[in-house]
């Protein structure tokens, strides 16, 4: 069962759990609503009406727990633009937890320029992959993997699958051009 999201021109967005019947959908939403409430008030509610072009009330609405309220959420592309100037994408982090998703934020600016090209992502993923190895033979000489090992390794893991995104990006670009 997958996670669905429905736009409408009217804002009124319907999240759900595709095959569910309505099934948590109350729960859904009330964790949507926090999250949307955490971003723009991360954001700032004024800076948040000024980069949605939604009013205060408006604004107030997709967050709202009042029952009158329960089916307004805020519209993705409002979504991504107040992310795209929080500290942290709060409403993207809770729809990956919904469908049981990790993501990996580094924090990083996407406007920034990306640096290199495909040559040295290969050289970075084999850096990565080396490291990740030289990581699974220290963990593995005793025969058991311990927390603290999984955890460099699972970091490992992250920064290999970073190398790889930024890889799929410049191939990405290279094939436009």
């Amino acid at each position: 069962m997958g996670i669905f999201l429905s736009l409408s021109p009217t804002g009124a967005d319907v999240v759900g759990e595709a095959g569910s019947k309505g099934k948590n959908m109350a729960d859904i939403g009330a964790y949507l609503k926090k999250h949307t409430e955490a971003l723009v008030k991360d954001v700032g509610i004024e800076s948040a009406c000024e980069i949605t072009g939604k009013s205060k009330a408006t604004l107030g609405r997709y967050y709202s727990d009042n029952a009158e309220h329960a089916d307004r959420f805020m519209p993705v592309d409002a979504v991504a633009r107040l992310e795209a100037v929080s500290n942290y994408p709060h409403v993207t982090s809770a729809l990956a937890d919904l469908k049981n998703i990790t993501l990996s934020y580094d924090g990083r600016n996407s406007d920034k320029p990306r640096t290199g090209g495909v040559n040295s992502d290969v050289i970075a993923l084999s850096q990565r992959f080396a490291m990740l190895m030289t990581e699974y033979q220290a963990a593995i000489e005793d025969g058991i993997i311990t927390v603290n090992e999984a955890k460099r390794l699972l970091r490992e893991t992250s920064q290999l699958q970073q190398v790889l995104i930024e890889m799929k990006l410049h191939l990405e670009e290279e094939s436009v051009s």
